[in-house]
């Protein structure tokens, strides 16, 4: 059964930062791709970043051009966990964000993902 726990949401201010985690378990995380998706209130929810798997140790990130520059996805392969760094952060940036996972790749429309997380707020607000 495939699990993703997302951690480290909350309220930060504007041009503050946050680090999100999200904790797999159940698959193999390794060939995975990982991706991260937010929603906010009355939206639709929207892809933001994800890194996949090319094969061997070999990994693409690609963002939404929301956050280009702003924010950065990585992952931690011994821990199982994948991070989403959010720096120079925005009002708009507030939203419910879900961890994603797919074979290999995570796409960016999220009719197309396989697993999911349950959602961590993040508020950006002074």
């Amino acid at each position: 059964q495939v699990q993703l726990v997302e951690s480290g949401g909350g309220l930060v201010q504007p041009g503050g930062s946050l680090r999100l985690s999200c904790a797999a378990s159940g698959l193999t995380f390794s060939s995975y791709g990982m991706g991260w998706f937010r929603q906010a209130p009355g939206k639709e929810r929207e892809f933001v970043a994800a890194t996949s798997w090319s094969g061997g140790r070999t990994y693409v990130a690609y963002y939404a051009d929301s956050v280009k520059g702003r924010f950065t996805i990585s992952r931690d392969n011994a821990k199982n966990t994948m991070y989403l760094h959010m720096n120079s952060m925005k009002p708009e940036d507030t939203a419910v964000y879900y961890c994603a996972a797919d074979d290999s790749t995570v796409r960016r429309s999220a009719l197309r993902v396989k697993y999911w997380g349950q959602g961590t707020q993040v508020t950006v607000s002074s």
